[in-house]
């Protein structure tokens, strides 16, 4: 029975990362301690591409060689004109 003994602390250790889904709606813990969990984690900060295409939509594609999707072009077009209304307003 030491066998058995010996193992059992290690089985509590024996998780993979990240196999548990922070959103699982069957996960047992309470609100507070997943509004804890959210306070405590730490969003990636963006990359180079990502800060660029915030400024222009069609910008990923075009870098890799591809026509803009239509989604992107429309998002550019909004964002252009939006721009102009605030300049018009004087708030740009």
């Amino acid at each position: 029975m030491s066998g058995k003994a010996d193992a059992e602390p290690d089985r509590y250790h024996e998780g993979k990362p990240n196999s548990h889904k922070a959103l699982d709606s069957k996960d047992e813990r309470s609100i507070a301690n997943k509004l804890a969990r959210e306070e405590q984690r730490v969003e990636a900060p963006d990359t180079e591409e990502t800060k660029l295409s915030k400024n222009d939509p069609t910008l990923p594609a075009k870098s890799h060689g591809n026509k803009p999707s239509r989604g992107a072009e429309i998002d550019a077009e909004i964002q252009r004109e939006e721009q102009e209304e605030l300049k018009r307003k004087g708030k740009a």
